[in-house]
């Protein structure tokens, strides 16, 4: 099991952009997936984006060409770029690991996109 923490959080202006980081304690090769969810408020829990172990990436369509994932298994690092922000994006977001049935999830950073 690998420890996750996301940081990067905080609140924007519509129109801006914010890097999440999702610092993990173990190297997350041993994982096949790391990946970016979300929760808006009173939402249900939703996929934002996925890498895999190799590169392949997956994107929710909401966030297709604005947010990049990206991994960096030496530094046991993924990030979540997201650029032109809008007030849909406001949610909580949860940083994951997923390697068939073994999942660990960190503890959410909040991002508020507000004027």
């Amino acid at each position: 099991q690998v420890q996750l923490v996301e940081s990067g959080g905080g609140l924007v202006q519509p129109g801006g952009s914010l890097t999440l980081a999702c610092a993990a304690s173990g190297s997350i090769t041993l994982y096949q997936y790391m990946g970016w969810y979300r929760q808006p408020p009173g939402k249900q829990l939703t996929m934002v984006a996925t890498i895999a172990n190799y590169g392949a990436t997956n994107y929710a369509d909401s966030v297709e060409g604005r947010f990049t994932i990206s991994r960096d298994n030496r530094a046991n690092m993924v990030y979540l770029q997201m650029n032109n922000l809008n007030a849909d994006d406001t949610a909580v977001y949860y940083c994951k690991a997923d390697h068939f049935a073994r999942t660990c999830w960190g503890q959410g950073t909040q991002v508020t996109v507000s004027s």
